[in-house]
């Protein structure tokens, strides 16, 4: 199973409790005739606040979510380059952010979270709404940097947490060997970054 198909899974109603979550996920919970929606369009489940372990100390962050960023090659040519800044400011206008918002239930603006159309599809949102105007939110981290490509250092996690998971490795191995293997691809990222921009140099 991938990360993408596994967002859906809860929503066939035989887990009690998943400890992670993306407000992206929230679309495949609430859908009309779904096993965890009540006949009213309510959700029968509700989101908590995040958990925390021993380790956890007053100030410390409980959880992060993905509010992404925008990347503009210093290469591009300069036509393209703005055409490329009016479509960011063209998809994060207000308008655009909350239409985005109330169809993938991934708010980027306080406008969206604060809006009319939010408050009105709060009882059916499980507390993504309530979550997001709440001083919880603020002990969630943003991403900041995003990490340098995603889909390639995804694939380890998965495959290294899945070993472990199946016991073929103790939780130990299998964190050396991905913390291992991260390296060995974040070293080859860098050392192609230096090497174009000698290049450019």
């Amino acid at each position: 199973m991938t990360f993408s198909e596994s967002g859906p899974v809860p929503s066939q109603g035989n887990i009690a409790q998943q400890i992670f979550w993306y407000t992206a996920f929230t679309a495949d919970m609430v859908k009309p005739g779904l096993p965890v929606v009540n006949a009213d369009g309510t959700p029968k489940w509700r989101m908590a606040p995040s958990p925390v372990g021993p380790y956890w100390e007053k100030g410390m962050k409980k959880g992060y979510q993905d509010v992404g960023s925008w990347t503009f090659l210093k290469s591009t040519p300069e036509k393209q380059k703005l055409a490329a800044w009016l479509y960011a400011q063209f998809v994060t206008s207000k308008t655009v952010s909350l239409k985005k918002t109330i169809v993938g239930l991934t708010p980027i603006r306080e406008s969206d979270i604060n809006s009319q159309a939010m408050t009105d599809m709060a009882p059916k949102l499980g507390g993504l709404v309530e979550f997001y105007r709440s001083p919880a939110r603020t002990e969630w981290s943003p991403t900041g940097t995003n990490v340098p490509d995603y889909p390639r250092l995804a694939q380890l996690w998965w495959s290294n947490i899945a070993a472990a998971a199946s016991g073929e490795k103790t939780p130990q191995q299998a964190l050396d060997n991905l913390a291992k293997e991260q390296d060995a691809i974040m070293t080859r990222l860098e050392r192609s970054r230096c090497n174009r921009y000698a290049a450019r140099k």
